[in-house]
């Protein structure tokens, strides 16, 4: 590791704040199957920071945070100019206060910036801690003008051609620590309202700004929730009702939405953000690299800093909640919000103990205690069809299995298996199995004709018909099963073939009428001369 010092004559920050700031130079990777690359940033920033500038750095070679952080800035100073939204000085004014919300670790825009993607929506993240002061306050006044600033340039981002701009902010839960409130608990939800509402509020009154000089697209926006009266912070609240209320007397906007939590990228990382949005902590340690490669527990800047201004407090501020707390505090932030926030990633669940093993199954018996099976294979107008059938020990029928032969596809195949798992469920529910028979005896799907290997059943218009049949005679009596589903001939078999076995007439030897019926007269043709 090696210091530097940001005193590069003729570079484009030599006049800036960068000047003479402290830096270190160390090897860093974006994630851990990416090779190493040399990286210069402040002094006083730790390890993680450097691999977010890694990841956030196009390319494998060397990146410094003054130079990378001076390329989307100089693009976003010369944007504004181009088109005329801003004038130059308002432009330098905005490349200063970006500088020193980057400095400060308070704000910066998303990865696609970094990255000059125009392909991607641009965002500005804002993190939250950064604004506590030396004393344990939040800044309010600093933060109300930061959101103003990413509202600016995500407008000069954009070309000022976009109606929804995405200005949130990041690590609610480390702020929530370090002002000693619990992340599940009333007061904590009170400062994430009035977080909410001052976001909102200042983000208007700047898209009102920019609606003065550029032309307002929206109307000002005049319904929210009332924030809380007080809250935990000293002059939030006030400063909140205040950023509303202006908010309300503009008289148009730029944009339809600014305010939105995002999903995180390598950007939070940079600023020290270990949360986005509104999520709460994980906990107050971490697992990290030692200096020898050692996997160690190491505290969350979050914790360091509570800490510091809770004592051993922090490590119950920082503990994991369940996620109604969560739901809770998007409940009450959400009303302010432009769009929804992200959704959760999903928790695993918790593990459950292995069954125990499975019996042994004695030989020739089916799966299952006290079962027996029977398996019928026969081959159906040149198709093999296989039939299983299990009986309980009651003697009654528990589990069908029906399985074709190569020749069908794996439609029919898969068709054929949810029918028979459908049938199993009804099985298993009580459902007779008179009733299914009676319901596809004789059914036409499928391979049809002559059944080999099955001495009480010739002929099947269907592998469903032999089945069902099949079982009709093994489990509700042979000649009864027989003499209700009696077997079709070839004829009846045919595709073209109308009519079942059990549509046909009486076989008695019955008259039949010497003179047509009057419809049939009707369906002659007559000549009339």
């Amino acid at each position: 590791m090696a210091r530097i010092t940001a005193r590069v004559p003729g570079t484009p920050w030599a006049n800036t704040s960068w000047s003479g700031l402290a830096l270190r130079r160390l090897r860093a990777a974006a994630d851990p199957d990416s090779a190493p690359r040399p990286v210069a940033l402040p002094a006083s920033w730790e390890d993680a920071a450097a691999e977010a500038l890694a990841a956030l750095a196009p390319g494998t070679g060397p990146v410094s945070l003054p130079a990378l952080a001076e390329e989307w800035i100089g693009r976003l100073a010369a944007r504004a100019v181009a088109p005329k939204l801003l004038d130059a000085a308002e432009a330098e004014a905005l490349a200063r206060e970006l500088r020193a919300l980057l400095l400060a670790r308070r704000g910066a825009p998303g990865a696609s910036l970094w990255r000059n993607d125009t392909r991607a929506e641009p965002r500005f993240v804002l993190n939250l801690p950064a604004f506590l002061d030396e004393a344990g306050g939040f800044d309010h006044a600093a933060y109300a003008a930061a959101v103003g600033t990413a509202v600016r340039a995500l407008e000069v981002a954009t070309g000022g051609k976009a109606t929804r701009l995405r200005v949130g902010f990041a690590d609610l839960a480390g702020l929530l620590a370090a002002l000693g409130l619990a992340y599940d608990s009333a007061a904590a939800r009170e400062v994430g309202t009035c977080l909410s509402a001052l976001t909102r509020g200042a983000a208007e009154q700047a898209s009102a700004a920019l609606a003065e000089h550029l032309g307002a697209r929206e109307p000002a926006a005049l319904l929210w929730p009332a924030p809380p009266a007080g809250c935990a912070v000293p002059g939030l609240a006030a400063a909140a009702r205040r950023a509303l209320d202006a908010a309300g007397a503009t008289q148009g906007l730029r944009h339809a939405g600014c305010f939105a939590l995002t999903v995180p990228d390598a950007v939070e990382a940079l600023l020290g953000a270990e949360t986005g949005g509104l999520a709460p902590a994980q906990g107050a340690t971490r697992l990290a690299h030692d200096e020898a490669g050692r996997v160690v527990e190491q505290p969350t800047l979050a914790a360091r800093r509570a800490l510091a201004l809770q004592g051993e407090r922090a490590l119950a501020l920082l503990a994991p909640v369940p996620d109604s707390a969560r739901e809770a505090m998007d409940a009450v932030i959400r009303p302010y919000l432009h769009a929804a926030s992200p959704v959760p990633a999903a928790r695993p669940l918790p593990a459950r103990p292995l069954p125990p093993p499975r019996p042994a199954i004695a030989p020739g018996a089916a799966p299952g205690t006290g079962l027996h099976g029977q398996v019928w294979r026969v081959v159906v107008g040149g198709h093999r069809v296989t039939l299983r059938a299990t009986q309980s020990a009651t003697g009654g029928l528990a589990e069908v299995g029906l399985t074709a032969g190569g020749k069908e596809g794996s439609g029919f195949r898969g068709l054929l298996e949810g029918f028979i798992q459908a049938v199993n469920i009804g099985l298993a529910r009580g459902v007779p199995l008179s009733d299914y028979v009676g319901s596809f005896a004789y059914t036409r799907f499928g391979p049809a004709g002559a059944v080999e290997g099955d001495p009480e059943i010739l002929c099947a218009t269907s592998v469903l018909d032999w089945a069902f049949r099949r079982l009709a005679i093994a489990h509700l009596g042979g000649e009864a099963a027989r003499r209700l589903w009696p077997d079709p001939s070839l004829e009846e078999c045919a595709v073209e073939a109308t009519g079942t076995p059990g549509d046909r007439g009486p076989l008695l030897p019955l008259d039949l009428p010497a003179q047509p019926s009057p419809a049939a007269r009707r369906r002659t043709l007559r000549l009339v001369g």
